[in-house]
C-alpha cells in the first residue's frame, strides 16, 4: 500500500509542501495541502476582482462543495451543516441556543480538546454546573458519561477519539440514548475522527446528535472549514448568539425591529459575513480527495498501516518505560491516527526532534506522531529511529 512516494504516489501533489523531503509528523494537528489547494486561492482573488459584491453565489456555491465532501465522510448524505470558521464559533452558536437557566448543567469529560475545555471552565466559573468524567478507562467512559444525565442537564460534549491518547470512545449509541430519554443534547466532536476513522453517523446511534468537525487535520482542508451537524429538531431552537446570516434569506421581507426570525435549515445557525478563500481552497481539496479515491475505507487501511509501522518501530526501540511507552492494551482498531507516547519529558522530546527536523508535537505528558498518506514508511521508520537517538 505504502511506497517511496506515500500511498498511491501522493507525495508529487505536494510538491509545495515538500512533503518528500520533510519528516513531517504533525499530521494528526496540521496535514499538507495538496498543491491543487493553491488553486483554490487564485480562484477566490479573481471571482472577488471579477464579481465585487457579486461573488457571493459563487462563494455559496463553494461552501456547498465543501459541505458534501463533510457529508461524504460522515456518511450521511442529507445532514444539515453549518458551516463555521472554528468549531469555538459553532461551539458558542449551540451553547446559545440552550436554555442553561432550567438546565444548567453540562457534562464533559477531562479528555476534551482546549477550545470546548477552557470555554466550558470559564462557564464554569460564570455559575454554569460543568461535570468533568475521568476520560480513563476509555472503555466505561460512555457509561459513565449517561449515568450524570439528568434532568437538569442541558447537554454532555464527549470526542469520538481523544486528542491526547488517540483512543476511540466506544459505547456511544448508548450515551446518545440516555440523552434522547433525558432530553439532553449529545455533542459529539468528530476532528479526530474524519479522514482517519470511519464516523458513520447513523450507524454509531447519532442521529438526534449534534456533531462538530472540520477539515484543517486529516482532511487536507485548511483553517477556516468547519461544521456543526444538526439533528432534526435544531429547527425548534433560536440560538442567542445569531448573525445576519441567519435570515439572508428573508432579507427583502418585511420586518419589525423586535422580531428576530430564523431561516429554515442549517442557516439558522449561521453567522454573518466571512471571508470566503478557506471555502475555495476546501472545494478543490474535496476535489482532489474524490480523484484519488481518498474514501474513509482507503484512508483508514492506510492510517492503520502507517501507525502500526510506527508503533512497531518504536517498540524496537526498546525504551525504558520511564523514558516513553505506549498503550499496548487495546487493539490497533480501538485507536485513531496517531501514534501517542507516554513520555517522562514530552516537550523535551518534541524539541529534540524539531531539531533534528522531525515535526511532532506534544500535549503535556504525551508525545504525538502523526502520519498523513503522501509519506513512505521509510520516511517513517527515519522519524522514529532519530526518537531512538534523542531518548537514549
Amino acid at each position: 500500500m505504502t511506497d517511496s512516494a506515500g500511498f498511491g504516489g501522493l507525495a508529487a501533489h505536494y510538491s509545495r509542501f515538500r512533503v518528500s523531503e520533510r519528516l513531517l509528523l504533525s499530521g494528526h494537528s496540521h496535514q499538507a495541502w495538496p498543491d491543487v489547494a493553491m488553486d483554490g486561492l487564485t480562484e477566490a482573488f479573481e471571482d472577488a476582482a471579477r464579481d465585487v459584491d457579486r461573488k457571493w453565489d459563487a462563494a455559496f456555491a463553494k461552501a456547498d462543495e465543501v459541505r458534501a465532501g463533510f457529508r461524504r465522510f460522515l456518511h450521511d448524505p442529507r445532514a444539515d451543516l453549518a458551516l463555521g470558521a472554528s468549531t469555538h464559533d459553532l461551539v458558542i452558536r449551540l451553547l446559545s441556543a440552550f436554555d442553561l437557566q432550567a438546565r444548567p448543567k453540562l457534562v464533559t469529560t477531562d479528555g476534551e480538546f482546549h477550545t470546548l475545555r477552557r470555554q466550558l471552565a470559564r462557564l464554569g466559573e460564570a455559575g454554569v454546573e460543568i461535570v468533568r468524567v475521568p476520560a480513563s478507562p476509555v472503555e466505561t467512559l460512555a457509561e459513565r458519561l449517561a449515568a450524570e444525565v439528568d434532568d437538569r442537564t442541558s447537554a454532555v460534549f464527549v470526542s469520538h477519539v481523544l486528542f491526547e491518547t488517540s483512543r476511540i470512545v466506544p459505547g456511544l449509541e448508548f450515551l446518545a440514548d440516555a440523552c434522547l430519554r433525558s432530553p439532553a443534547e449529545l455533542v459529539v466532536d468528530a476532528y479526530h475522527a474524519l479522514g482517519v476513522v470511519p464516523f458513520a453517523v447513523h450507524d454509531l446511534g447519532l442521529t438526534n446528535a449534534w456533531v462538530l468537525g472540520g477539515g484543517y487535520k486529516y482532511l487536507q482542508l485548511g483553517e477556516g472549514n468547519c461544521f456543526l451537524r444538526m439533528p432534526a429538531h435544531a429547527q425548534e431552537m433560536r440560538p442567542v448568539v445569531t448573525g445576519w446570516y441567519a435570515e439572508f434569506g428573508e432579507l427583502a421581507d418585511e420586518r419589525r425591529p423586535d422580531a428576530v426570525v430564523y431561516a429554515h435549515g442549517a442557516a439558522r445557525f449561521a453567522g454573518a459575513t466571512y471571508d470566503p478563500t478557506s471555502n475555495y481552497r476546501g472545494a478543490r481539496v474535496v476535489r482532489f480527495f474524490e480523484e484519488h479515491d481518498l474514501t474513509p475505507d482507503s484512508l483508514r487501511q492506510q492510517s492503520l498501516h502507517q501507525v502500526g509501522l510506527l508503533a512497531r518501530s518504536f517498540d524496537a526501540l526498546s525504551l525504558p518505560d520511564a523514558v516513553a511507552t505506549r498503550d499496548r492494551d487495546a487493539a490497533p482498531a480501538e485507536f485513531g491516527g496517531f501514534l501517542s507516547l507516554r513520555c517522562k519529558d514530552a516537550a523535551g522530546l518534541q524539541a529534540a526532534l524539531s531539531a533534528r527536523g522531525v515535526q511532532t508535537d506534544s500535549r503535556g505528558e504525551y508525545l504525538r506522531f502523526g502520519p498523513a498518506p503522501y509519506l513512505s514508511d521509510a520516511q517513517l521508520e527515519t522519524a522514529m529511529a532519530h526518537l531512538g537517538e534523542v531518548a537514549g
